[in-house]
C-alpha cells in the first residue's frame, strides 16, 4: 500500500533547480519527523535531510546551503528544494516518515532525480 508519494523528479542541468513534493495518503505526518533519503545506482542510500518534526531541520553535509526541506501539514506535504544541483546529486529519491513511539518508519516509492549537461 503507497502511502508516500513523491514527485517533482527530473532532468536538470548542473546548476539547476528542481523542488520535490511527497503528500502523504492515508496517513498523517503531523508529530513525526519527516525526511528525504537518497539512492545513486551501485551505492547505498542516503540521509538527505529531515526536519525534526517540522521544529530543527538536519542536512547531509554534501547538501548543506543547498536543499531545503519544508512541510505543509494542512496538505499533508512535505517538500525538498534543491538548487545549485550537481551532477553528484543524480539519485532516486525517497520520502520517508520517521518511526515515532511505537510506530514504526513509513517509506515511499522515490522520484528520479538526474543531474546532467
Amino acid at each position: 500500500q503507497v502511502q508516500l508519494v513523491e514527485s517533482g523528479g527530473g532532468l536538470v542541468q548542473p546548476g539547476g533547480s528542481l523542488r520535490l513534493s511527497c503528500v502523504a495518503r492515508g496517513i498523517t505526518i503531523d508529530a513525526y519527523t519527516m525526511a528525504w533519503y537518497r539512492q545513486a545506482p551501485g551505492r547505498q542510500r542516503e540521509f538527505v535531510a529531515d526536519d525534526t518534526d517540522g521544529r530543527n531541520p538536519d542536512y547531509a553535509d554534501s547538501v548543506k546551503g543547498r536543499f531545503t526541506i519544508s512541510r505543509d501539514n494542512a496538505k499533508s506535504s512535505v517538500y525538498l528544494q534543491m538548487n545549485s544541483l550537481k551532477p553528484e546529486d543524480t539519485a532516486v529519491y525517497y520520502c520517508k516518515r520517521e518511526a515515532l513511539g511505537a510506530v514504526g518508519s513509513t517509506w515511499g516509492q522515490g522520484t528520479q532525480v538526474t543531474v546532467s549537461s
